[in-house]
């Protein structure tokens, strides 16, 4: 990845375990379930945002070097990997 994207992913990351830490102190706190939710459904959304930054860096860098070396099958392969774990995109 590139050192602006991993800058960046640094950065969600942080924010990330920040809002980690607030869910664990809402848990212990016995707040309203809805406010429970509300956050940990902020805390996925944040982490698919991260997901999207790594697979863009991984699709520019990366891939770009495996196709350009002669490893397009590897290419494939990781792609088509992620693909069967995270499942189509929602639309």
């Amino acid at each position: 990845m590139t050192p602006e994207t991993r800058r960046q992913a640094l950065r969600r990351m942080k924010i990330i375990a920040g809002q980690v830490q607030a869910l664990d102190k809402q848990l212990e706190d016995d707040r309203y379930c809805m406010d429970i939710l509300d956050l940990s459904l902020s805390i996925q959304r944040a982490l698919r945002s991260l997901d999207g930054l790594v697979i863009e860096g991984h699709l520019r860098t990366h891939v770009v070097e495996q196709i350009n070396s002669g490893e397009s099958d590897r290419a494939v392969n990781e792609l088509l990997r992620l693909y069967k774990v995270q499942g189509p995109a929602e639309g």
